[in-house]
Parts: C-alpha cells; structure tokens; sequence
C-alpha cells in the first residue's frame, strides 16, 4: 500500500482504488462531456494555456505599455513586426525535431525541450519587463523579438508534444481543449498584466505572468514523455544534418496527393482571413461605438467561440475527421455573408450581435476540426517541423491578401461586394476538400498522428 501511495505522489501511477474510483467518476459524466476530462485532452488545455500568453504579451500587453509611456503610434505599430517569429518558426523547427540536448535530454526528447524552452520564455519576459521603454526603446524592440523567438519555439514543442500525446480519437477533443486553453491563456494574461501593473507597475506585472509557463512544464513532469514520440537517430556529420533537416518537407511531398493538400492548407482560410482582419474597419465605419465593439466582438463573441470548440469536439466523435473538417469549411465560408447582411443593413446591435455570434462560433468549430486535421497530416518522426509548416502555410496566404488588397477592395467595391467577395474566395477550399474526400486523397495523404502505431 506504501508504495502505491508513493507511486502516486511522484506523479506516475495512480493505485488501482484510486484508478478504479476515477474511471467511476469519469463515467458518472454526460458521455458528450467525458472526453473532455481524460488526462491528454486536459494535458492539451494546459498546454495551450501556456502557448497563449507570449502572444498575448508582444500583442495587446506590449501596446498597452508603450501607449502608456508616450510612445509614438509609428513605433507603437512597427512592433507588429515581433509576430513574424511566428510565421518562420518551421524554419528552425527540425532542430527541435533532429537534435538531442545535452545533460537533460536523458528525460525525453519532447520534455527536454519543453523545459528548456519554457525557461527561455521565462527569461525572454523578464527580460521585456525590465527594460524602460522611454530610456532604451531599441532594446525593448530586442526583447520583444526574443519573447516572439523563445514563443515560437514554445508553440513548436508543445504542438508536437499535444499531438504525439493524443491518440487518434482524442484529436478532435484535445484541439478542442487546446483552443480554449490558448484563448484563456492569453484573455488571462493581458488582464492581469493590466491590474498588477496598475498596482505596482510593469516590471512586476511581467515577472507575474511568467508563471504561465508552469502548466506547460508541469505537464512535462506529469505525463511525461509522450508514448507516440519516436526519438530521431543519432546525427552523424554535416551531411547527416543536412539531410535530417529536409526529412519533414521530402517525407511529405512523397506521399500521394501531397501538392494538393499543401494547396488547400493554403487557400482554405484565406476567405475567412480576408474578413476577420478587416471587421474592426466595417464596425467604425458603421459608428458602432467601441463599449458596443467590446461587448458583442470581446464578449459576445469570446463566448460564441468557446461554444463552437465545445460543439466541434462532438461533431469531431460523432461525424469523423474528414465530414466534420467539411462541414466547418462550409459554416466559416457562410458566417463571411453575414458581415454582407450586416454591411447592407447598417448599424444595428441585434445585426452585429447575430453576425458575430455566428462568425465566432463556427471559428470555434473550424478550430478543433481543421487542427485536427493539420494535426492528422503530420508523421510522429517529424512532428514539430510538419505541424509548424502546415500551420504557418494556413496563415500567411490571407495575412499577404490582407495587407496588400484588402483596404483597396473596400475603397473599389464597397463593404457588401467585399464580403460577398471573402465568402466567394473560401469556397475553392471547400470544393478542394470535398474532392479530395470523393477521390480519397483525404485518406492516403495523412501521416501517423491520424492512426495508432
């Protein structure tokens, strides 16, 4: 009896009472609701809570403080650049994947990274909250660059660790929970940055939430090494590493149909990008006062979504990944034409409400569904790298069409023709999936994250 008590202080084992008593519990809840609290889905909310909060800090944190302290809006807007880590992270990403780390690398090759980097995102805020803007702002640039780096890699890491530690019915549930965890993650860090910065200034409130490294690093103690991890051979020589490096890339292009579902990966968002980066422009120009913006696309909308990740997680068990990923494609395309509806009826806080609520929820949706799906694409040897790729490929498409065409549409065409526009441009992606589905290429062309091995 010592020793399963014992056992289970470390963190490893539970007793067979206690296993007994929590498989009981477990199946005391709504079967809709039980997925959600098994060990890897809450080991992906934790995860993503530690994910969220270097994004938010170099976001909305950071332009708060410069705000504050009379830096210029020219500057102020510049650090938008510190996100770019975030769009180049498969460019250092096979590192993570490939190479062992001395010394703590006997714990694992995914904890042992997850630790270290954990560490460099704590040193990375320090380092940010220390420096006076109004004294040193290059430095401040430089450390916000070092928090969106040691960022990046953190997301890399934990999404390799998150999908290698679910199995593959738990793909859809522990997106899901990854989502809101990301999501609570950030809302909780850019809120209390706020009070205790208001209270005892900046420098403080940084140091505070460092602690949002913890649940990452606690998983990592907990539920250790992830069982579907394959370790990477030992790298011998330049050469070897040259090789190991395009491994992800090559091992994917080789599969069947591989070009096509990089085509979709690329196109399929760009209709809803297009929209949602330009919302904040259609409701000023609407005069929705910014307490209304705060209610319905804050609140409002922050709850529409986390409804829609719960919703996505059952039509992920209930429908499959390739029906439930078509489905999703289909509501996002469609919420786009209700921001039409709402541009051709003018100011109206039931309007809003109704087309924001609809927009969030079917994000919410799409953010387990086609997660899961960009997560079943991956092979377990590259997972880091792979997912890193398929993620910043999803992106940056809609983020390029934005910055460079979207205002002059606006201008040219007006808000209800642009929108009708973004709901025209998501439906290539919809009728890609729907082929790929039909022609089977949905199947062949995932890797061996989709499947037990």
């Amino acid at each position: 009896m010592s020793c399963e008590i014992a056992t289970h202080r470390s963190g490893r084992y539970m007793s067979k009472t206690e296993n007994k008593a929590m498989n009981h519990w477990l199946n005391s809840l709504p079967p809709s609701v039980r997925p959600y609290f098994e060990a890897a889905p809450l080991a992906a909310f934790f995860l993503g809570m530690s994910s969220g909060f270097p994004y938010a800090l170099i976001g909305a944190t950071l332009t708060t403080r410069l705000a504050q302290d009379g830096i210029s809006k020219s500057s102020v807007t510049a650090f938008a650049l510190t996100f770019l880590a975030y769009n180049f992270k498969f460019l250092w990403a096979p590192v993570i994947d490939n190479f062992r780390l001395p010394f703590i690398g006997k714990f694992g090759q995914r904890r042992s990274w997850l630790w270290f980097v954990s560490l460099c995102v704590i040193l990375a805020v320090i380092f940010l909250g220390v420096v006076d803007p109004t004294q040193a702002l290059f430095t401040v640039a430089v450390a916000a660059v070092s928090l969106g780096v040691a960022g990046a890699t953190l997301d890399i890491i934990i999404d390799a660790y998150r999908i290698e530690l679910l199995e593959p019915h738990q793909l859809g549930t522990g997106s899901g929970m990854s989502q809101y965890g990301w999501r609570i993650g950030a809302a909780s860090t850019g809120a209390l940055a706020l009070i205790v910065a208001s209270n005892f200034g900046w420098p403080a409130a940084y140091v505070v939430c460092a602690l949002f490294t913890l649940p990452a690093i606690m998983v990592g103690v907990f539920l250790g090494e992830p069982a579907r991890h394959i370790e990477p051979a030992e790298v011998k020589g330049f050469t070897q590493a040259l090789v190991d490096y395009f491994s992800p890339l090559s091992e994917f292009v080789k599969r069947q149909g591989a070009w096509l579902v990089l085509i979709f990966v690329l196109i399929h968002k760009i209709g809803d990008t297009l929209a949602n980066l330009t919302l904040r422009l259609l409701f000023d120009d609407l005069g929705f006062t910014n307490e209304e913006i705060a209610f319905y696309d804050v609140g409002f909308g922050f709850i529409a979504f986390l409804l829609g990740i719960f919703v996505g997680g059952i039509m992920f068990a209930r429908m499959g990944l390739k029906h439930s990923v078509l489905l999703s494609l289909i509501l996002m395309a469609v919420s786009n034409f209700s921001f039409a509806a709402l541009a051709l009826v003018g100011h109206t806080n039931l309007g809003m409400a109704a087309a924001i609520g609809f927009e969030n929820f079917a994000s919410g949706i799409g953010g387990v569904t086609v997660v899961a799906y960009l997560s079943a694409l991956c092979n377990l040897r590259f997972t880091a790298t792979q997912y890193a790729l398929l993620s910043a490929l999803a992106s940056i498409a809609g983020r390029f069409l934005t910055g460079t065409t979207a205002g002059g549409l606006i201008e040219a065409m007006g808000y209800v023709n642009f929108y009708l526009l973004t709901t025209a441009a998501a439906f290539p992606g919809v009728l890609l999936f729907w082929y790929m589905i039909r022609s089977g290429l949905a199947d062949v062309s995932l890797g061996g994250s989709s499947s037990d091995q």
